[in-house]
């Protein structure tokens, strides 16, 4: 079985189990007709909250979950977090970039007002809807489309997935630039009971915490990660309820062996971690977004 968060894109969720090769999908009216094919299925189960739908994989066996990562290089911070409070066994197994369908439609009359668009959407589109100078409303992901419709009113908009776009609204001007927007990556929510092995090349998720919380504590654990041959290629910290901070840092493991003596020169020096994904590829495009730094004295 395959589900997502109440908060994530249906149809963005469900391409990306298609994209990936994962299983799960479900038609919304009920079970699939026996001439279904695997386009025709369109929605993952429910699984409530983020929260819940981490501690729900993490209950019920062969159950797993398809969820917003950021970039396989740049985690979203809020999944790295939520990872990390979660049951030990949970972790990102695969990645795949979708290419987004979001719409911005009206009925052919309408005049202006509100745009209303739910928790995913504005994610994704917030830069672009700023660019046009519309006024998002936000409502919950599970608002029904119906639902969404009434709240626009006959002048308002929606900005929706194009596969859910009711029948009467069509796309305004200025839809189009939703379609150039960069594809988004999803990842597979796992309950295993051992990290996954991999033979070649992985982008891996990596926490740990220094033995002790002191100014300096963090670069012997640095100084044992550089020692291993790896380049970390993101490294966060935050606050933690017991004790020292926590890090959070992405890298590319060349082969499982390097991460396994990570693991075992941690090991031998008390200092916790945890493998949080481990997702087999590399070269992961398209890339995070490039910033283009103003130094002081350039």
């Amino acid at each position: 079985m395959l589900g997502r968060s109440e908060r994530e894109s249906p149809a963005h969720a469900a391409l990306a189990a298609q994209q990936g090769g994962w299983s799960g999908l479900v038609v919304p009216d009920g079970d699939a007709p026996a001439h279904a094919e695997p386009a025709e299925l369109v929605e993952l189960l429910d699984l409530g909250t983020a929260a819940d739908t981490l501690a729900t994989v993490a209950s019920i066996a062969d159950l797993a979950a398809v969820v917003h990562l950021g970039h396989p290089a740049q985690p979203a911070p809020s999944l790295e977090e939520a990872l990390l409070a979660g049951d030990p066994s949970l972790g990102i197994t695969a990645a795949v970039a979708v290419r987004t369908e979001w719409a911005w439609v009206g009925h052919p009359e309408a005049t202006g007002g509100a745009v209303v668009i739910d928790e995913a959407g504005l994610r994704d589109c917030r830069d672009v809807l700023r660019t046009l100078g519309v006024s998002p409303r936000l409502v919950p992901s599970r608002t029904p489309v119906a639902e969404r419709v009434a709240i626009a009113g006959p002048d308002g908009s929606l900005v929706i997935e194009r596969s859910r776009v009711p029948g009467g609204l069509v796309e305004l001007v200025g839809s189009e630039r939703l379609a150039d927007l960069p594809p988004v990556w999803y990842g597979l929510l796992e309950s295993r009971d051992l990290r996954p092995a991999f033979h070649g090349p992985a982008q891996v998720w990596f926490a740990f915490g220094p033995y002790d919380d002191h100014r300096g504590s963090l670069q012997p654990t640095l100084a044992v990660i550089a020692d291993a041959g790896i380049d970390l290629q993101h490294l966060r910290s935050h606050p933690s309820e017991r004790g020292p901070h926590v890090f959070f840092t992405s890298f590319l493991c060349p082969h499982v062996d390097v991460l396994d003596r990570l693991v075992a020169d941690l090991d031998a020096r008390g200092i916790a971690h945890r493998t949080l994904a481990v997702l087999p590829g590399e070269g992961f495009v398209p890339g995070p977004a490039p910033l283009a730094p103003r130094w002081a004295g350039v």
